[in-house]
């Protein structure tokens, strides 16, 4: 997939980049050619993607993607270094936003999902448009399946995933004249990330019902970060030149249908 999604000479943005599927999503750009600035909300995880990356194609620049002030402090400065921005692939979340019963999730974390699910996709995304208008190129959000298929426990990340997903595709007639490409990836569990792995250590409630998913995958896994990954490189790529304002749900055929 690599070779026929050359991206020699683009440069991109990834939010949320710094762990998880963001991360997988970086190195999957780089492998690809691609110039790749990752971004996220602490230093020392950004630190540690970087040496991850090992690639003098990649960089790093700090910020909540949430507030729309460091959002466009952050393209400021990938800005300052370089004034070219092909590709932005809005990702990332808080750890600690797990699922939880619609009656007994606390006020403060439909505030805070809301932030992290929902806001740090919109952000970048404005902050970013002065200079995709610039050349034209490719919005990626990264959302989740339970925007399209009723899931317990997930009510408020259902009701934004599906937000996210009308979004893309209003953004994609919109942004049609300057020739920016919108698209999406809705998202069940994902192997081979830092969060589902601590999830399925924990021995509770969560790890439960996680395996319990597991089980149902028709392959007998979750799809892993890395496949993902690839699902994300034809959507930013020339290869998809026809395709925008649809969101391709990654789930390793555990649903289909949806909207």
């Amino acid at each position: 997939m690599a070779a026929a999604c050359d991206l020699t000479g683009l440069r991109a943005w990834v939010t949320g980049g710094t762990a998880g599927v963001g991360l997988a999503i970086a190195r999957t750009l780089l492998a690809a050619g691609a110039q790749v600035v990752i971004s996220g909300r602490d230093a020392e995880r950004g630190r540690l993607a970087l040496q991850h990356l090992a690639s003098e194609r990649a960089e790093l620049v700090l910020g909540d993607a949430s507030d729309p002030v460091q959002a466009r402090a952050m393209v400021a400065e990938l800005q300052s270094r370089q004034a070219r921005l092909d590709i932005v692939v809005a990702s990332g979340g808080a750890a600690d936003e797990k699922p939880g019963l619609f009656h007994e999730v606390a006020d403060a974390h439909f505030e805070q999902v809301y932030r992290h699910q929902f806001l740090n996709r919109v952000h970048p995304v404005r902050a970013a448009l002065p200079l995709l208008r610039e050349r034209g190129g490719s919005v990626l959000f990264i959302g989740t399946d339970a925007g399209r298929h009723a899931t317990v426990g997930e009510a408020l990340h259902g009701g934004l995933g599906a937000a996210t997903i009308m979004l893309t595709k209003t953004l994609a007639r919109e942004f049609a004249r300057w020739d920016i490409r919108v698209n999406g990836l809705a998202l069940t569990l994902t192997g081979g990330t830092e969060a589902f792995e601590a999830a399925m250590a924990r021995g509770d409630w969560l790890t439960d019902l996680y395996s319990k998913a597991v089980a149902r995958f028709p392959q007998g896994r979750p799809p892993q970060a890395d496949e993902v990954a690839q699902t994300a490189l034809f959507l930013v790529s020339p290869q998809s030149s026809q395709v925008s304002g649809q969101t391709i749900s990654v789930n390793g055929g555990l649903s289909f249908g949806g909207w």
